[in-house]
């Protein structure tokens, strides 16, 4: 069995390629070369969807219930922690959004959004991948990684449904 936070690494790795593509629209753009509207929105639809939505959703509506009741802390813990940050991901993700009007781009906007973004999620996805999603591994008993293994499926054809499912991974 694929464990919970095996799934949830891998799709890390999804977001990783994503960061590294919003890094270099960041370049180019700082470089004064343009880069298409309809690039930036679709990236900011691959954050919104499939990293916050579905990846996040996942993580907050049903891996960190598990954990916590495993007994790792949730308050002034490593779950809190992850929480106010993915948080923090859609304010800077809300202020891309927003650095588009009409079709323009306000590039310092959303030039010092990506990079926030960027820094936090990567910072971000090393420490759950380190720390918070072993210790999830030793302390949530492997029955009910089962389980989590098939509310995340659901979850995913829920969210995202088959065709996104598969673009998207």
């Amino acid at each position: 069995m694929v464990t919970p936070s095996r799934k949830l690494m891998d799709e890390h790795d999804s977001i990783l390629i994503g960061l590294d593509i919003l890094e270099k629209m960041t370049v180019l753009i700082q470089d004064g070369k343009q880069v298409e509207i309809n690039d930036i929105e679709e990236m900011l639809n691959f954050l919104k969807l499939f990293a916050d939505k579905s990846h996040h959703g996942k993580e907050e509506d049903i891996l960190f219930p598990a954990m916590e009741k495993a007994g790792i802390p949730n308050e002034r813990g490593p779950i809190g922690q992850m929480l106010i940050e993915h948080n923090q991901g859609r304010v800077y993700i809300k202020e891309m959004g927003e650095s588009i009007q009409e079709g323009n781009l306000a590039k310092n906007e959303f030039i010092q959004a990506a990079i926030n973004y960027i820094n936090l999620l990567r910072a971000h996805i090393k420490k759950e991948n380190m720390v918070l999603f072993p210790m999830g591994d030793k302390m949530i008993p492997a029955d009910e990684q089962e389980e989590i293994s098939v509310r995340f499926k659901e979850w995913e054809e829920n969210i995202l449904g088959a065709e996104n499912l598969a673009k998207m991974h």
